[in-house]
């Protein structure tokens, strides 16, 4: 095994063969970053699949890492472990690539369903990463049908609700 993760963006079929827009590489036995300036499949340069949420972790209660999250506009900047921005936009307002956000302790998620109570208490403790630019506050979850919709449910999450996380120096 050799511990390396494979993403691409825009993969398939071309009449020379397969092809590639994007393609990167993750060592898995490091904690590398990709060098400043660099993206990947993902805009902020992340790989994508760790922060993605998957069934065997709703199925089991809990989400133990930090989630990934789409925004409508995001800043020219971007802070780590993002390592490329995606925007043109200035606007001290709008956040960075990598900003971390965290769901506020006090939110009461009692509300929510058992999977969406799930994904609402690893943001508590893990929070999510601004990964990209798509539809507004959109937490990537993986392709599998025994998931259930879970958009209806997580809209009714504010992002007044979270809090930014603000690494120490």
């Amino acid at each position: 095994m050799n511990r390396k993760l494979y993403e691409f963006f825009t993969f398939g079929k071309a009449a020379e063969g397969w092809a590639a827009g994007q393609s990167s590489v993750f060592d898995l036995k490091s904690n590398d970053l990709r060098p400043d300036g660099w993206t990947s499949a993902d805009a902020a340069g992340l790989p994508i699949f760790p922060a993605v949420v998957r069934y065997d972790e709703l199925k089991r209660g809990a989400v133990e890492h930090a989630m990934r999250v789409t925004v409508r506009r995001s800043r020219r900047a971007y802070v780590h472990p993002a390592t490329h921005f995606a925007s043109r936009l200035t606007d001290e307002n709008l956040p960075r690539m990598g900003e971390r956000l965290r769901l506020r302790a006090d939110f009461d998620v009692r509300c929510f369903s058992p999977e969406v109570q799930t994904i609402l208490t690893g943001l508590k403790k893990y929070g999510m990463l601004v990964a990209d630019n798509g539809i507004e506050w959109a937490i990537s979850v993986t392709p599998d049908p025994r998931i259930p919709v879970l958009h209806d449910e997580l809209r009714k999450v504010k992002g007044s609700d979270f809090e930014v996380v603000v690494a120490p120096k």
